[in-house]
């Protein structure tokens, strides 16, 4: 599976445990993150991670902010991304299940690293259900 992954400054431990995942388990991750804790703009590393989803070039993504709503407000810019906020697991397999989101969005100051990680494999493992949810999801664009 192809994975864009990005972050600002709130979550370069976050992205580099979700990587260490991604990677064993075989997905080609391409990394616009930031890797170190200075402030930096979360729009600049949302935007090229959700550009790859609207275009085909990554199947899923994964932001991470601190809040995680700036970024996913920032992804869900772009056509054809359903950015989902997510803090439990159990809401990231309802994000793909109902909503047939395509990235996750994580708030780093609201969740640990195992979380993450475990949202991430979650959210990557669920399938969307489809029927009755698929004419909700198709009313979700402009």
């Amino acid at each position: 599976m192809k994975i864009a992954i990005g972050n600002d400054h709130a979550g370069p431990d976050y992205k580099d445990a979700i990587l260490e995942m991604l990677r064993t388990k075989g997905h080609e991750v391409t990394n616009y993150g930031t890797n170190t804790f200075d402030s930096v703009d979360f729009p600049d590393f949302g935007h090229p991670v959700a550009q790859d989803v609207s275009d085909g070039k990554a199947d899923f993504g994964i932001v991470i902010c601190g809040s995680g709503n700036g970024i996913a407000m920032t992804a869900n810019k772009h056509p054809k991304v359903r950015a989902a906020l997510c803090w439990t697991k159990e809401i990231a397999a309802l994000a793909r299940q109902h909503n047939d989101a395509n990235i996750i969005s994580i708030p780093a100051r609201f969740t640990s690293i195992a979380q993450a990680v475990d949202m991430v494999d979650t959210f990557l493992n669920t399938a969307f259900e489809g029927g009755r949810h698929t004419n909700r999801v198709n009313k979700i664009p402009c």
